[in-house]
């Protein structure tokens, strides 16, 4: 290992079970950082077990597990990929332009948490050592299995110096998240915007709800009619982005069963018929805005669901910010702010490895360029 201790054992498994929740748990959310729902147990399994991810659809689980003197001191979400499909760190051209020299990009590695651009821990680790140990193993893992690439996506900040210690090729992406700034009520936040911004968000928000009733539904109160309808605003949101829907309809309820109370479902109704809704997850110090559909068009109800409803439940539970998903400019206007998002990238063959890095290089530069930039365009009142 990178230490040269014989103590440490780096293997794979092929399924999270083989792991089991308590010692999955213990790294992945350790009591002194907030929650994150996308690296807990429940969610991982929910997703192998509902077979949304399998080697059939593209994700088979080959996760890393570090262990030092015969206990687990470290695990990786990681998967063997047939494509780059669901991951929301774009490499489509890295492969096109590596098969077009000859070269064979998948199967590649991505450590995730599949479907979900949400930025979390992924070198699950007790220790920094423990960290920089998982990324020498990832790196190992990858060159023993011969494939083009390992890409470690959507990880903590902190990530960033173990993976690069590994060789791994840092890259910078954008998003936009809303923050708390000790708002009492979300007319304490709109008090903080532009009055033209302000005055927008309201008329956004009397429009969307014409004619509907809106409530936020959390746990046990989603009843079985809820998920029912909601699996079909899903299923046709994946339909028109994806060209088919990731997860499956069990996936749903297995989280209904084990994440309960880490669920908050936005649903808009017209006449007691649900004809939209927002899925959100809880964690410990943000609310994620997950999946949204509607099988009834009406003027912003979307960003009442997804951004008004979502900022206005947060500041009700006292959460510091909201991540509303990946891209989309147009939710500065509402009140979210561009950030950076990171992740990193192993590339095996030398020469491909200096085009990419050169390659991201270029992008870092263009994307923190554009981050301040749009910063001068969020809406708040501007400070004497």
């Amino acid at each position: 290992m990178a230490d040269g201790s014989d103590a440490l054992l780096a293997r794979t498994v092929s399924s999270i079970h083989e792991i089991g929740a308590d010692v999955w748990n213990a790294l992945a959310n350790p009591p002194d950082r907030p929650f994150n729902p996308f690296v807990a147990f429940d969610f991982l399994a929910a997703l192998e077990d509902s077979k949304s991810v399998a080697p059939e659809a593209g994700w088979a689980p080959m996760h890393l597990v570090l262990e030092e003197t015969g206990a687990v001191s470290g695990i990786v979400p990681l998967y063997v990929k047939g494509h780059s499909q669901g991951e929301y760190v774009f490499d489509h051209h890295w492969a096109d332009a590596y098969e077009r020299a000859g070269g064979r990009y998948y199967p590649k590695l991505v450590a995730a948490a599949p479907f979900t651009p949400v930025p979390g821990p992924r070198l699950l680790a007790g220790s920094r050592d423990a960290q920089i140990n998982l990324a020498a193993a990832l790196r190992q893992v990858s060159e023993k299995l011969g494939v083009s690439s390992a890409h470690v996506n959507f990880i903590d900040a902190g990530e960033q110096e173990p993976l690069a210690r590994a060789g791994f090729l840092p890259r910078m992406g954008e998003q936009f998240h809303w923050f708390n700034r000790g708002y009492a009520t979300f007319e304490d936040f709109l008090a903080a915007l532009a009055s033209r911004k302000r005055k927008a968000v309201r008329r956004e928000r009397r429009e969307a709800a014409e004619g509907l009733e809106i409530r936020r539904l959390v746990g046990d109160e989603i009843e079985e009619r809820h998920w029912d309808a909601f699996w079909l605003f899903y299923q046709d949101t994946g339909a028109r982005k994806w060209g088919q829907p990731y997860l499956t309809r069990t996936f749903f309820r297995l989280i209904a069963e084990r994440m309960a109370d880490r669920l908050m479902l936005i649903v808009a109704e017209r006449n007691g018929a649900p004809i939209a809704g927002a899925l959100n997850f809880i964690g410990g110090d943000t609310l994620y805005g997950r999946y949204w559909g509607c099988t009834e068009d009406a003027p912003f109800l979307h960003f009442e669901l997804c951004y008004y409803q979502a900022i206005e439940a947060a500041i009700e539970r006292g959460l510091e910010r909201v991540e509303a998903g990946a891209q989309g400019q147009h939710k500065i206007a509402r009140g979210y702010e561009p950030v950076p998002t990171y992740s990193a990238h192993f590339i095996a063959d030398p020469g491909f490895r200096k085009a990419i890095a050169d390659y991201l290089d270029a992008e870092r530069e263009q994307t923190g360029m554009e981050i301040e930039a749009l910063k001068g365009y969020v809406p708040f009142r501007k400070q004497p």
